[in-house]
């Protein structure tokens, strides 16, 4: 039995050295400004579809199926647990192995949109599937923060927010990332994943709520919205399940292929990597039954600190230390030598001296293990056999529970939780289902052009985002001249009371510009279609500026849905007709004007466009990559874009559609949507208050002026002085940002 464990030890240590790169990546990819390796799905999941071909709804099944008998598994093991605590165990470690995957429920489909896509029936099938994963419209309504609620519950969330920190918890195996590490890492790269993604995902709605799950559900039924936490399911009783708008989703693929190669390959590979991780999950569930294991996991985690402390002490005629620095990564011998030792009484924790005296608040390890780990240690003292003998003979007998399960292959039939090898290719790993991919060439955009033609996409490299912080840096710096000059900011101080008073000041001011305007000429047929044309760049873009919000961890935050909700706004809701893109290009070709697709070169490269015409747009572009670095940058920036033409200049731009026979319905829904008690410009300034009441305790006392004189410079930004003095200042901050040589 000993060296079976020892084998099994060995073999444990060797897997986490495997699976340890999906930990680290995990983190990697959570960060919206980091850089991430590139990832890639293995060939053979696309090469074995020759020999193992399926329409997609047979997949779909495959997954159902498998996850009904992976979860009829762990129900069975909740059935077996004799007890209170052994529930409580088998919980515990169910939840924290499920969390890496369920506390970025809907994370992959992030970057799906871009500011290049944002008129595409794609990007408004992801974007809507998007948008119910994360509660859109509410703070902390993802179902990430219900899985996190449940973990409250549970009082297992002390490491879970952000979500990467669960990385640093050691009771989540390695092998719990390896689904979720590359999901994230890819949805970073969304230009080159974007049909393994939507696969991927639609494997994760076909097998709705994880199977572990449902071992939980079982014991547990108030204790979560189970209905969150099941990615195939709606939301609500009155919207579309999440199954069916990924269904849309891939259904919505370029030509229209569904069963293509790349959906599949991206929905074959998610299920393998499912049931890799459910099959090495059940093993630690199931032994989670039996205390003596729990108890040998927490040796081994408290293995090299102890090891320090006990030298002096010896069991069975070894230092305790020698038997610690042991257990680091073999702790079965150390846990028969305790139960043996006399500090246990077999069957009886109060009677132990190792609780009674050595951990308890007069002795010398108190405080040394916490309340949680004390319940193990009392679980396994009281599991133990009585009547062993103590003179000198190890007559204590230390079982671990059998970690095997059932592995049956047969996708159709069977309660087993292991592999399908109908439904996968044979693959060596869990690290198979990743590799690392050869360095790209990078360099920064040569023009304007370009550099707005390379920042539709959500691909970055280190010379864009170099370019992108460069020009950001320099556009600020132009803002900021001639501060003492400038009329209309937001006040010099903010007001804790909010910034809505002067929101509606604001308002009330552009109406009284507007009636004092009423009797000015307005512009020719000529004048209005060239400014049309040339604003092109910049309104087919609409909401680019807001792009890093439909990160996950920022798109739920308290500040964070508002702009992720205007963004989603300015997008049609997932409605095409509602598409402000799309009406913009209608009243385009109104004036007889048919542009290139705007992700395309053609579209940058268009002779009728000026130069110009691409300041503004490449700045939106630019700090839209950067939501962490420019945010309250970006706040007020939000606030200037959607107050501006509130009251006031929408209105006279829709007296001059009028007059020629244009359209107005561009500037009739901007006039509405941003009004400033219930619509964009209301939001942009609560989200400003959101972020400004935070300032003291997260970034200290006294930091609020620093912070604001940045809002503020975010608000000019829209629209900054442009003569040579501002244009000079603007070359001299973005040498000094390149200069430096610095990511920020």
């Amino acid at each position: 039995m000993q060296r079976q464990q020892a084998a099994a030890d060995t073999a444990g240590l060797r897997s986490r050295a495997v699976a340890e790169d999906f930990r680290t990546l995990y983190v990697q990819a959570a960060d919206p400004e980091g850089f991430p390796p590139p990832v890639a799905i293995p060939d053979e999941y696309s090469r074995a579809l020759t020999a193992s071909a399926g329409a997609l709804e047979d997949w779909e099944h495959r997954a159902g199926a498998w996850s009904a008998r992976a979860a009829d598994g762990y129900r069975a093991l909740a059935a077996r647990a004799a007890d209170q605590e052994s529930r409580d165990a088998l919980v515990r470690r169910a939840a924290l192995g499920a969390a890496p995957l369920a506390l970025v429920s809907g994370a992959w489909l992030q970057w799906l949109s871009s500011p290049g896509n944002g008129d595409s029936e794609l990007t408004m099938r992801t974007l809507s599937l998007y948008a119910q994963d994360l509660g859109a419209g509410h703070p902390g309504a993802d179902r990430g923060s219900a899985y996190r609620a449940l973990l409250h519950h549970l009082r297992l969330a002390e490491r879970t927010l952000p979500a990467a920190r669960l990385t640093q918890v050691p009771q989540v195996s390695d092998l719990a990332f390896a689904l979720p590490g590359p999901l994230l890492a890819m949805s970073r790269r969304p230009d080159e994943h974007r049909t393994e993604l939507v696969g991927a995902d639609l494997c994760l709605r076909a097998v709705g709520l994880l199977p572990p799950l449902a071992a939980v559900r079982e014991l547990l039924p108030a204790a979560a919205d189970w209905t969150a936490l099941d990615p195939g399911a709606a939301r609500r009783a009155d919207t579309p399940t999440g199954l069916a708008l990924a269904r849309a989703a891939a259904a919505a693929l370029p030509a229209r292929t569904p069963d293509s190669p790349g959906l599949i390959a991206g929905f074959r590979w998610a299920l393998d990597m499912l049931q890799r991780w459910s099959s090495g999950l059940y093993q630690e569930v199931s032994a989670a039954l039996d205390p003596a294991c729990d108890m040998a996991e927490l040796l081994r985690l408290r293995a090299r600190e102890a090891a320090l402390y006990h030298q002096e002490f010896e069991i069975e005629g070894r230092s305790l230390g020698d038997w610690f620095t042991e257990a680091r990564t073999a702790p079965h011998g150390l846990l028969r030598a305790l139960a043996a030792s006399r500090l246990v009484r077999p069957g009886s924790p109060e009677r132990s001296p190792l609780l009674r005296g050595l951990i308890s608040e007069n002795g010398p390890m108190f405080r040394i293990f916490s309340p949680a780990d004390e319940a193990v240690i009392r679980r396994w003292i009281r599991s133990l056999p009585e009547g062993a003998d103590r003179n000198g003979q190890d007559t204590v007998t230390v079982t671990v529970a059998d970690t095997d399960t059932d592995t049956d292959t047969d996708t159709d039939t069977g309660t087993g939780t292991g592999t399908d090898t109908d439904a996968t290719p044979a693959l060596p790993a869990p690290v198979a289902a990743v590799r690392r991919e050869a360095a790209r060439p990078d360099r920064a955009p040569g023009t304007l052009r370009e550099a707005y033609h390379r920042l539709l996409g959500r691909d970055d490299t280190p010379a864009l985002r170099r370019y992108a912080t460069g020009y950001v840096h320099g556009w600020l710096a132009r803002s900021r001249v001639g501060w003492d000059t400038a009329g209309q900011l937001p006040p010099q101080q903010w007001n804790p009371r909010g910034l809505r008073p002067w929101l509606q000041e604001q308002h009330d001011r552009h109406g009284r510009e507007f009636e004092q305007g009423a009797g000015a000429p307005l512009p020719t047929k000529e004048a209005l279609v060239d400014s049309t044309v040339q604003l092109a760049p910049l309104t087919l873009i609409d909401g680019s500026w807001l792009q890093g919000f439909t990160d996950y961890g920022h798109a739920s935050s308290d500040v964070g849905h508002l702009l992720f909700s205007t963004y989603w706004d300015e997008l049609g809701n997932g409605d095409l007709g509602l598409n402000h893109p799309l009406i913009y290009r209608e009243v385009l070709r109104e004036m007889d004007v048919e542009l290139p697709p705007t992700a395309s070169r053609e579209f940058a490269q268009w002779p009728g466009f000026r130069e110009e015409s691409f300041e503004l747009p490449v700045y939106w572009l630019c700090i839209g990559r950067l939501p962490r670095t420019f945010l309250p940058e970006v706040l007020g920036l939000n606030v200037a874009m959607e107050l501006s033409g509130v009251g006031g200049s929408y209105r006279r731009a829709r007296i001059a559609l009028e007059k020629y026979g244009f359209s107005t319905r561009f500037v009739d829904i901007h006039n509405t949507i941003d009004n400033v008690a219930t619509g964009h410009s209301a939001w942009a300034a609560d989200a400003v208050d959101a972020y400004m009441a935070t300032v003291p305790s997260v970034l200290g006392p006294g930091c609020e002026p620093g912070i604001w004189e940045r809002v503020r410079t975010g608000y000019r930004s829209l629209n900054p002085p442009g003569g040579l003095r501002a244009r000079r200042a603007a070359r001299h901050a973005t040498r000094a940002y390149e200069n430096k040589g610095e990511l920020h």
